[in-house]
């Protein structure tokens, strides 16, 4: 069975949200400290506690800097900002006064090299920080290179990033489901000045990873470029499967006060689809030739196809084509999906569930002169047929020289007991 991490972002989705919600689920704290420990990075210390957001319980990760050098927060980094302790349901605003260094990429990178984590961990955290890059270049219309990462340069964003690297790696799940991500309204202030909701680099992110936003009638920003960098470059699919188990749930609590919960959930899923649910596959091609399409038939049974054939039809223009459908099981429709593409000439397909009703099946070895011949049994209700398999009575009808339709009637009377 598939397991995935399934990003919920019913309320957004930020890095210290993120590093709470893996903390929760699970992975290893102390992994986690060591590695802290080695990027060399001085003045910060970090607070890993259980709290709560308006009656909804789960895990804080609070990056403390010890340099107290105020310095207006810009509305691209503010995990770690502008906070309300929910804990015991009383709401009190404070400031986290952070002074930010200016960085590029390179500078960031060889602070990740220092690191002692795993090449997946380091390679993760640089790619997280390059999906912020390149949003925020895009958003201030420079280079990658030239961007100066005063938003996510600063301590308390590389300790997020990594820590998201770090957690996911020792989870060791492959697969993320990242389905959408619940956006607020309106404006927020940065050092840029008044900037619309989602910023621009949000929305760089969102376009550029195809990262769907829901927009709700919540006043501020609930999507960090952190956190949204962190969806797009761990996701891989944005589809639930079609039957899952929950097998645990992290919490991670928003710094954030909305006026409700904040806080985002991460999943442990296991993909429970059951292979008696069948899929039918279909596209419309007018542009391969027979032999390609032979070939393709080829491939796709190879693939775990249960059926595969074509029907003529006509397209656009009255254009004599071809209707290629496919009957799969659920778990067999990416590498069904990933041969159609490979292999035909189509630039799209439909997929839908079908119900299907079968006989009861087994397979019967019988000896013909000699010669072991299969026949498949098939039974329903009071309804039995014998169904010889093509290819022993192929072989036995070339060793023998026997009549192909002699030797497969045959087959059916002994299987029946009639001979």
């Amino acid at each position: 069975m598939t397991k995935y991490l399934y990003f919920e972002g019913s309320c957004g989705i930020s890095g210290d949200m993120t590093v709470a919600a893996l903390l929760d689920l699970g992975a290893d704290r102390k992994k986690l400290d060591a590695v802290l420990k080695s990027l060399g990075l001085d003045g910060f210390d970090y607070v890993i506690s259980r709290k709560s957001s308006y009656s909804i319980a789960g895990c804080d990760f609070d990056v403390r800097l010890q340099d107290k050098t105020p310095m207006q927060e810009s509305a691209y980094m503010p995990e770690h900002h502008h906070g309300h302790d929910h804990e015991h349901e009383h709401h009190h605003e404070h400031e986290h006064h952070h002074h930010h260094e200016h960085r590029h990429l390179k500078d960031v990178y060889d602070i990740i090299d220092r690191g002692e984590m795993s090449d997946n961990a380091r390679n993760l955290a640089k790619k997280i920080f390059y999906i912020v890059a390149e949003a925020e270049a895009k958003a201030h219309g420079c280079g990658i290179d030239e961007v100066h990462f005063h938003e996510v340069g600063a301590v308390d964003s590389i300790v997020d990033i990594v820590s998201i690297a770090v957690l996911v790696d020792d989870l060791g799940i492959k697969d993320c489901i990242v389905s959408g991500l619940n956006e607020g309204q309106g404006f927020v202030m940065c050092q840029h000045g008044e900037l619309p909701v989602p910023v621009p680099a949000v929305a760089n992110i969102a376009s550029t990873y195809g990262i769907t936003l829901r927009p709700g009638q919540t006043n501020g920003e609930m999507v960090t470029p952190t956190g949204i960098a962190a969806a797009a470059a761990l996701k891989t699919t944005e589809k639930l499967p079609a039957g899952y188990k929950i097998l645990k749930i992290g919490v991670g609590l928003g710094k954030r006060d909305f006026g409700k919960a904040n806080f985002l959930r991460v999943m442990l899923l296991e993909d429970t689809a059951d292979d008696g649910q069948i899929y039918m596959v279909e596209c419309n091609i007018d542009d391969s030739t027979p032999e390609e399409m032979g070939y393709a038939m080829e491939k796709l049974f190879a693939a775990g196809a249960k059926d595969v054939h074509f029907e003529a039809c006509y397209m656009k223009k009255n254009r004599p084509a071809y209707l290629l459908r496919i009957v799969a099981s659920v778990s067999d429709l990416p590498k069904i999906e990933d041969a159609v593409f490979r292999h035909t000439s189509t630039i799209g397909l439909r997929k839908y569930a079908v119900e299907r009703t079968c006989m009861e099946r087994e397979m019967l070895k019988l000896l013909i002169d000699g010669h072991e011949v299969k026949v498949k049994k098939c039974t329903y209700k009071d309804i039995v047929r014998y169904y010889p398999e093509y290819e022993s009575i192929k072989t036995l009808a070339n060793e023998t020289g026997e009549a192909f339709r002699t030797l497969y009637q045959k087959a059916c009377r002994l299987a029946s007991g009639e001979d």
